[in-house]
């Protein structure tokens, strides 16, 4: 599985459609997988929504959005995918849509409902795709959608449709100067805190300084729309995730109004070279996250349904630490853990702490951070991996004089780190048996931790 698609709240429960092979572990035949869920956290399957079958998608149903329309039908926007030329073949990329009932779906007998015809001159219709629809307060809906020109720069498309089945181009939403990457895949583009939000998943980006480091990441931009002219401007950018594995994000709006997003826990540079060829499954997705503004930045915490599961705390206070140590009660691959560190004496700041998880006698994998420095930094290239592929990132968090909060959310299978309350966020998978359930701590100097630590669903 890979990006999220149509993730959505229809008839009473969350809906998270996804790329989806269903045939192999490796990216081929894309359909949409399907899962629904009442808390964004227990999610239960269904058959397939869409698969590759009709002639304008026979190379693959991309991803897209969903929306329920005014009949009370849920409609899938999408991009179907077809090869035309030969030998030398060329991915032609139009937007499709599928309307249904929440588990069955049936494509429009009229697809494509976007094709090159309806794109502004110079750009390619090989890369033309992701449409993510939402409805318009004043009655109608709108989608984004990601292009690009002949040069491979990135521009987003808004269309504009009365009845989400025939759409009409209103404008060029924003387009790359060439800074950020080039193609920009997967937009998504709403209100919140009285800003405009617009995020992108570009291709081939250069790093700027500590930011932008996965050349195929994510990116968020906190501006303003202008809804006569159809532009954003943006005034703000910043990376959506410092780790490793996060791509592809999509947003949806909860019936209590929250911002919630989630994302393909991968990358498209490490999920061809695991070294685990041989698993039976491959891909997976972030934990829901709630979205806010502030300080002109975005902000992300763990959906607050996640506290409903925690078990019984384990709790230290004012733990000095210096050589490596472990903590009774502190150990296991479904927690949730809540740190404090500090120096323990301002005066004589410790170097270095460092934390080891998903670790037994043999496997480990790093997350540490470097007060002088304020590098907090993820490295798994001891967890077990048979190949050389990316094992670490470095993040640039405040500097707050050695001081640092940390929301560790640890899964089987993966890391995601909220730092100095979700000012920002590292996010890693791990290939580890998860029988290595250790956790440790380690400091060099002297530094003191408050830790609070749960278990999680079934972990006890």
């Amino acid at each position: 599985m890979n990006d999220p698609n149509g993730f959505s709240y229809y008839r009473g429960q969350y809906h998270l459609f996804y790329q989806y092979n269903p045939y192999d572990t490796q990216w081929d035949a894309m359909h949409w997988g399907h899962a629904v869920s009442h808390d964004l956290l227990h999610w239960s399957y269904l058959p397939a929504a869409l698969a590759p079958d009709a002639p304008y998608d026979s190379f693959g149903c991309f991803s897209g959005s969903a929306m329920e329309l005014n009949d009370g039908r849920q409609l899938l926007l999408y991009t179907g995918v077809r090869k035309e030329g030969g030998d030398k073949a060329k991915e032609f990329q139009t937007q499709c849509v599928a309307v249904g009932d929440g588990v069955d779906y049936q494509k429009y007998e009229k697809n494509p409902v976007l094709d090159m015809d309806d794109l502004p001159e110079g750009l390619s219709p090989y890369d033309f795709r992701d449409p993510k629809i939402w409805r318009r307060p004043e009655g109608g809906y709108r989608c984004v959608v990601g292009a690009r020109r002949m040069d491979k720069r990135g521009v987003l498309l808004l269309f504009d449709s009365d009845d989400g089945f025939r759409w009409r181009f209103f404008s060029i939403l924003a387009e790359n100067d060439g800074r950020l990457g080039l193609m920009w895949e997967c937009p998504d583009f709403f209100p919140l805190d009285g800003k405009h939000v617009l995020f992108v998943s570009p291709q081939d980006m250069l790093p700027e300084g500590f930011e932008y480091h996965n050349g195929n990441g994510t990116v968020c931009q906190i501006g303003a729309f202008d809804e006569e002219t159809g532009k954003f401007h943006a005034e703000f950018d910043q990376a959506i995730d410092y780790g490793i594995d996060f791509y592809a994000p999509q947003t949806l709006l909860t019936p209590d109004g929250r911002r919630v997003m989630i994302g393909w826990m991968q990358n498209w540079d490490t999920s061809k070279n695991t070294g685990y060829e041989d698993r039976q499954w491959f891909g997976q997705m972030s934990l829901p996250r709630e979205l806010s503004i502030r300080n002109r930045r975005l902000y992300q915490q763990p959906i607050r349904e996640l506290a409903l599961y925690r078990g019984q705390p384990v709790e230290y206070k004012n733990v000095p630490v210096s050589e490596c140590m472990t903590l009774s009660g502190v150990e296991g691959r479904s927690v949730e853990m809540d740190i404090q560190i500090r120096p323990e004496d301002a005066a004589n700041p410790y170097h270095k702490f460092t934390m080891r998880f998903a670790q037994d006698d043999q496997y480990y994998s790093i997350l540490s951070y470097r007060p002088h420095e304020s590098l907090l930094k993820i490295d798994r290239k001891f967890s077990g991996s048979r190949r050389a592929y990316i094992h670490q990132r470095r993040c640039q968090v405040a500097d707050r004089s050695g001081e640092i909060h940390l929301h560790v959310i640890l899964d089987r299978f993966s890391i995601e780190v909220f730092i100095n309350d979700g000012e920002q966020v590292m996010t890693a998978t791990i290939l580890t048996d998860p029988s290595a359930r250790g956790i440790s701590f380690e400091a060099d100097g002297k530094a003191v931790m408050d830790i609070t630590k749960y278990s999680l669903f079934s972990e006890e």
